[in-house]
């Protein structure tokens, strides 16, 4: 992860299904983090979740409500930059290419929007980002 923060070029991550455990830390090093609606990203499955605080994976319902793991959730806390929109038909490969084609838009939106900054400015971008992710309130 230390590299990939490094890297002079822009991370567009994103969260088309169940994004966790490790892997979802990378993802949220992106310069840009978009999530598809119906996904869900978090560090830890809400059954492992439930399991550790809990003692019992059959709470995990509950847990899943607590993590906030959904789109919704994670855009409101600033963890994402973007909810894409599935489209949802009665055809399952209308839907996926419909859905496939939202995505590859916003990328090429992605890639427009930040192809005249320096290397540094990425780097810089994303650490910013970074930073500024989640809201906390000091009690």
């Amino acid at each position: 992860m230390l590299k990939m923060s490094e890297l002079k070029v822009p991370i567009i991550s994103i969260v088309i299904g169940e994004g966790s455990s490790g892997g979802a830390l990378a993802l949220g090093l992106g310069n840009k983090v978009l999530m598809l609606e119906n996904a869900i990203y978090s560090i830890l499955s809400p059954e492992g979740y439930a399991s550790i605080l809990w003692k019992d994976s059959s709470r995990a319902k509950e847990a899943a409500e607590k993590m906030k793991l959904t789109a919704q959730d994670l855009f409101e806390l600033k963890i994402i930059d973007k909810i894409i929109k599935e489209a949802i038909d009665n055809d399952t490969e209308e839907s996926f290419n419909k859905t496939a084609g939202t995505i590859k838009k916003e990328i090429l939106n992605i890639i427009n929007e930040m192809k005249d900054m320096l290397p540094e400015e990425i780097v810089e971008q994303r650490y910013e980002k970074f930073r500024k992710m989640g809201e906390y309130i000091k009690k």
